[in-house]
């Protein structure tokens, strides 16, 4: 069952929460997501990062609300989408939630706006659905050997002990406030901009029973974010790529995606990191607003 004891210790003004139940029938393991719901216009989807939630775009919804409709949802199992035993979390199970949130609320004309493992989900979700995808705008694609373990040699090391056979789901139930607040700011070019209420919300989901087996989980499914590079050549939508300067990506792997979608458009942000919903919404926001 969803979870009903716990409740967003953020709002973002002009936001409504909503749920999306499981399909009647289903033999998979699907859970209830949860979205939340801004603005006016044509439909924009946001599609968080590894280890956040919807309100991981609090800064950049309020920007872009006047020009769209904007959904922002909790990818399965995280943020305050339901945690279901045994579910998968590798790339085609996480794609199926956003694509349940584009049937189950019959959008079309959409833009798919993805942030880290968002962005891979914008892109993969393009290319099953064209018919209802405008436009791709990726964002520090989380599609590169080691991940988050880049941000730091105390990442390395974390990511290291929560994939690790036997220990590993001890070390995911285990997330001290300064070791996330460390792994976080590695992927920040401003550290100021990882706010302390934000991560106190970020801090109470993942106290929810069962999300250290999620956080795990998607740990692991990195090899199927790098898979999911092969589903890009299919989308039909324009792409537009961003990349912080100084995201966790190497050059060489920001160049193997211009290559491999040569007709995306490209924009590097100076100075930012991997989370530019936080540090830099205004740049998303004037890209987004330019094109609505």
């Amino acid at each position: 069952m969803p979870t009903r004891d716990l409740h967003p210790t953020i709002h973002i003004p002009g936001t409504t929460t909503h749920t999306i139940a499981p399909r009647a029938g289903r033999a998979s393991r699907e859970g209830t997501l949860r979205y939340l719901k801004a603005g006016t216009g044509t439909p924009l989807v946001l599609l968080h990062t590894v280890r956040t939630q919807a309100e991981h775009f609090r800064l950049l919804i309020p920007l872009i609300a006047d020009r769209y409709t904007v959904y922002a949802l909790d990818l399965p199992g995280m943020g305050y989408s339901e945690i279901v035993p045994g579910a998968s979390y590798d790339e085609p199970a996480m794609r199926a939630g956003v694509k349940r949130l584009l049937t189950e609320l019959d959008l079309h004309d959409v833009t798919l706006v993805g942030e880290s493992m968002g962005a891979v989900l914008a892109l993969t979700t393009a290319a099953d659905m064209p018919e209802r995808v405008r436009r791709v705008v990726s964002v520090n694609t989380y599609d590169f050997r080691g991940g988050i373990a880049r941000s730091s040699l105390l990442a390395r090391v974390v990511v290291s002990g929560v994939l690790a056979p036997g220990v590993g789901p001890v070390i995911a139930g285990v997330e001290p406030k300064p070791a996330l607040t460390k792994i976080l700011q590695g992927g920040l070019g401003d550290k100021s901009a990882l706010r302390e209420d934000y991560l106190d919300e970020l801090l109470q989901v993942g106290g929810r029973p069962g999300y250290p087996t999620v956080a795990r989980a998607v740990y692991q499914a990195l090899p199927s974010l790098i898979a999911a590079r092969s589903r890009y050549h299919d989308v039909k939508a324009p792409i537009h790529l961003v990349y912080g300067e100084k995201d966790w990506s190497r050059p060489s792997d920001r160049e193997a995606n211009k290559k491999l979608l040569p007709t995306a458009d490209f924009t590097q942000v100076p100075g930012a990191g991997h989370f530019i919903a936080l540090e830099r919404p205004d740049v998303l926001a004037d890209l987004l607003n330019a094109v609505a």
